[in-house]
Parts: C-alpha cells; sequence; structure tokens
C-alpha cells in the first residue's frame, strides 16, 4: 500500500525538479485560436509562407485577393498566446510567417487554409510535420514539408515539391515537375511536361501525357516498383532505376525507341519487337523498337523490367 501512496509524490517531485508544465505537454490541440487576414494582389504576385507543426491549404480562385484564414494551436493557454502569425505585404508580394519563440518549449504549431489569385508565384510553401495542399494555381511553385504528405491538382507553371516520410501525389498539371521524397510512395496522373521524380522506400507511379521539351523524363527509387505510361515520347529519352522492385514501361503501340534494360535477379520482357544489337539474355536487353528514337534507360536489380503496349 505504501508504494501506491508514494508514487504520486514522486511524480510531483520529478516534475518539480524539472520545472515542467504538465500542460504543456498534453494535446498540442488543447487551446486554439483562428485568425483572419485579407490584402490585395495582383494576378502574377508572389506568396511565400513558412510554418510548423501545421499543414497547408491554397487554392488559387478569380479574385485579386489573399485570402488567409488559419488556425493557431497549443497544449496550454501560455503556449497560445507565445505563437504569432507576421505578414508583411507589398503590392506585388505577401509573405507570411508562424513565429515560435526560440526559448518557449511545447507543442504549438498553425494550421493555414489560404485563396489565392489563380496566377500566383508560390515562391516558397514550407511547413514541418504537416501536409501541403495545392489547388488551381498558375505559376512558379516551391513547396518543402517534413513527416507530411503533398497534395497538388490543376496546376499550370513549374513546380518543385519536396517531403521526407510522406507521399506526393500530382495530377492534371503542366510544367516541368521536381519530386523529391523518402519512406513515401509518388503518383503523378494526367501530366504533361518533363519530370524528375525520386523517392526511397516507395513506389512510383506516373502518366505522362505529353512532353514540352527534349529532357529525359527521370524516375528513381529503392525499395519500391516503377509503373509508367508516356502517351508520346517525342525526343525524350526514359531513365527508371530501382532497386528490390520491378519496372513496367507503357508506351503506344506505334513507338519508337532504343532500348537499354538491365535487371540482376529477374526478368526482362516486350510487348514490341526489339531488333537486337547486342547480346540478349533474360537478365538483359539492348536493342532498337522500330525505327528507333530516344532512349529507355530501365535498370533494376530484384525485379523484373515489361515494356508494354498501351
Amino acid at each position: 500500500m505504501r508504494s501506491v501512496h508514494l508514487f504520486p509524490v514522486v511524480l510531483c517531485a520529478a516534475l518539480v525538479l524539472t520545472g515542467c508544465d504538465v500542460d504543456e505537454w498534453g494535446s498540442s490541440e488543447r487551446f486554439k485560436a483562428d485568425f483572419h487576414y485579407s490584402y490585395d494582389l495582383a494576378p502574377g504576385g508572389r506568396l511565400s509562407i513558412e510554418n510548423l507543426n501545421g499543414s497547408i491549404e491554397i487554392t488559387g480562385w478569380d479574385r485579386n485577393q489573399v485570402e488567409i484564414n488559419g488556425t493557431r494551436y497549443a497544449s496550454s493557454e501560455s503556449l497560445l498566446q507565445s505563437i504569432k502569425i507576421e505578414i508583411a505585404n507589398a503590392a506585388d508580394s505577401i509573405h507570411i510567417r508562424t513565429v515560435r519563440p526560440s526559448a518557449v518549449r511545447g507543442n504549438m504549431g498553425a494550421h493555414y487554409v489560404i485563396r489565392v489569385p489563380q496566377k500566383t508565384e508560390l515562391e516558397r510553401v514550407a511547413s514541418s510535420n504537416g501536409s501541403v495542399r495545392i489547388e488551381n494555381v498558375e505559376g512558379r511553385g516551391r513547396v518543402n514539408t517534413s513527416n507530411g504528405a503533398i497534395r497538388v491538382g490543376r496546376y499550370r507553371g513549374s513546380l518543385e515539391a519536396r517531403t521526407t516520410n510522406g507521399s506526393v501525389d500530382i495530377t492534371d498539371t503542366t510544367g516541368p515537375l521536381v519530386i523529391r521524397t523518402s519512406n513515401g510512395p509518388v503518383k503523378v496522373g494526367m501530366f504533361r511536361g518533363d519530370i524528375d521524380a525520386s523517392t526511397t522506400n516507395g513506389r512510383i507511379e506516373a502518366h505522362v501525357k505529353g512532353v514540352d521539351s527534349n529532357r529525359p523524363l527521370r524516375f528513381e527509387t529503392s525499395n519500391g516498383s516503377i509503373n509508367v505510361s508516356v502517351d508520346a515520347l517525342q525526343n525524350s529519352d526514359v531513365r527508371a532505376s530501382t532497386s528490390n522492385g520491378g519496372i513496367t514501361l507503357r508506351l503506344p503501340a506505334g513507338a519508337g525507341a532504343r532500348v537499354q534494360a538491365r535487371t540482376n535477379n529477374a526478368t526482362i520482357s516486350s510487348d514490341f519487337e526489339v531488333s537486337s544489337r547486342g547480346a540478349i539474355s533474360k537478365h538483359r536487353l539492348e536493342g532498337t523498337i522500330g525505327a528507333g528514337g530516344p532512349v529507355l534507360d530501365l535498370s533494376t536489380s530484384n525485379g523484373s523490367i515489361k515494356i508494354a503496349k498501351m
């Protein structure tokens, strides 16, 4: 019975010695406060946001105005009051920053829901421990987060999307695309442009409707499969590599290309007739499809390779 009565005393003493407020380490969204701001911004203006511990959602609309809605959250009232939203606005730019005092410890962050003119340059969209979603925007964009997913739809313009420990899902977009993640899958649908996508410990799926330059289409992962469809190769090489996963590349029936495919512990197959220019084995295939054209450089270990007709 003594141990039962002494345990709370020991626990309380430990908390006193460490100087910790129990509430600061409770539920991170126990206390909340909404915020709202609105600023004029001409089409083609720039938006940047630096957030911590929270999601960001940005949607384009037909107004020349940026509407910022969001919620600050924390595990205690004192922490909630310590976190600030700083905004610097000018005629051609708006910069948003979530500010957390460096001397304050505890769980806190912010969620954002933002509307911007459809033609807006997303100069820098950055968060941590939160997802990012962007819809119906036209302009250059840079998106960076950690421990969260990135979702983009109906985007027009060059886009760079980076996260860690999260998936990337992009659909109905046009423009050069760079994707980097780790420990998460990559999915790209209804895309037009050149693409450079890589992940680790995740699969890659992509449907490229068309290519606007002669740059290679690049796909790289480890411990995951690669499944890519290209409606029109034009003059762009396709370079795909993985380990511990298979590769499937789908092309139109009339496609022409040069094949360089290799695997270590599986087989290579093709729905197309390949005119060999070197040794053919179940682990290696080099040759020409149709009249030739861009290079299909496909490599894996511990996985099969298939070149399929659509």
